[in-house]
């Protein structure tokens, strides 16, 4: 429930990756259980209980779904969207992260920072708008122009496996300390960037929604089974306590 919620409070925001989670029944069994003891006759009482098997459930996976979201035109030139699998990387006082979200703006000394201040890496250092500039171009596969000079070109990654990113918060990740994985540069025609474009989050809101009430409406049938077994359980104890 805390996670759709939280999907659909993000549904907003861009560059968004939704959380997904699946669940999976595990047997729980004693070491008794496989045991068949043999009898000696038809009234001899069995050494060991009766086997019961029972199934729970568990959580088996719980990930982020990195497929792509759609493109929202803004008109900004700042603004930049990536169209496939890539990510911006940004520099942050704890270090590198990388991230979907591409709006971006300048700051004191022209340098492209994102929204928190943290500047956006580029191949050959910080990205720096000189002061004066009338048109930014952005070309599609990275490089910045500042009146037709060029300034440099966006460090797009990818990373060898998605599943070993985690969420920080912020829409930035990182890979999982331990991870066999590691980041890549692109390959050719692997992703492109859509200057003037921000990618919205890939939640469906009603896919969500319908996830909400079918969860809701289980948690409300096993509180019932709850209430109901405990309510048994009061009443046989009140009748014990009364015939004695």
């Amino acid at each position: 429930m805390g996670m759709i919620a939280n999907n659909l409070a993000n549904v907003n925001t861009h560059g968004y990756k939704r959380d997904t989670v699946a669940f999976k029944d595990t047997m729980s069994y004693y070491a008794h259980d496989e045991i068949r003891e043999p009898l000696m006759t038809c009234r001899s009482k069995p050494l060991f209980p009766e086997p019961k098997n029972m199934a729970r459930p568990r959580l088996a996976v719980s990930q982020t779904d990195f497929s792509q979201g759609s493109l929202h035109y803004t008109g900004n030139p700042l603004d930049v969207a990536i169209a496939g699998n890539a990510f911006f990387k940004f520099e942050t006082p704890q270090g590198e992260f990388l991230s979907r979200q591409g709006g971006f703006l300048l700051s004191g000394d022209g340098t492209l920072v994102t929204p928190r201040g943290y500047p956006v890496r580029g191949t050959a250092g910080n990205i720096v708008i000189p002061q004066g500039t009338r048109h930014v171009h952005i070309s599609e596969d990275g490089q910045v122009f500042a009146d037709n000079v060029p300034l440099g070109s966006f460090e797009l990654v990818t990373v060898t496996d998605l599943k070993a990113l985690e969420k920080l918060g912020q829409n930035m990740f990182r890979l999982r300390q331990g991870s066999s994985a590691e980041e890549r540069p692109l390959l050719p025609n692997e992703a492109k960037v859509a200057q003037g474009y921000m990618e919205k989050a890939n939640v469906e809101v009603v896919y969500e929604m319908v996830n909400m009430i079918e969860v809701q409406r289980l948690f409300e049938a096993y509180q019932k089974v709850m209430q109901s077994s405990d309510a048994l359980d009061r009443e046989a104890i009140s009748k014990v306590a009364r015939r004695a």
